[in-house]
């Protein structure tokens, strides 16, 4: 697997906030799961994923503009970075490989 080994979860978010492309921020990568995966994410274990894929070079955040609706606080927006792009393309490709390897014989009922 090397270097650029994803675990599932972190994969999951990196998709996620590929999705949202300019629009991810935590309550929406949230929602955007749990719709997609009908699958429950808490707010702590999306943040420290977040951090963990910031801090491996995979994504990039910045603030947004504080809003009344917030009170006054700002969304922290995440986006992909080249290097989440080219780990999450080599990941696909491993997927890939791995399905077509598999006979035909061997998924039929």
């Amino acid at each position: 697997m090397g270097k650029n080994h994803l675990g599932e979860f972190e994969e999951i978010v990196l998709l996620t906030v590929a999705i949202l492309h300019g629009e991810a921020y935590g309550v929406a990568i949230i929602d955007e799961m749990e719709s997609r995966l009908n699958r429950s994410v808490s707010i702590g274990s999306l943040q420290t994923v977040l951090r963990r894929l910031e801090d491996k070079g995979y994504l990039s955040s910045e603030f947004g503009e504080a809003t009344s609706v917030r009170g006054g606080k700002r969304k922290r927006f995440f986006s992909v970075t080249t290097a989440g792009k080219k780990v999450l393309r080599e990941a696909k490709e491993q997927r890939m490989n791995l399905w077509n390897a598999i006979p035909e014989i061997a998924l039929t009922d």
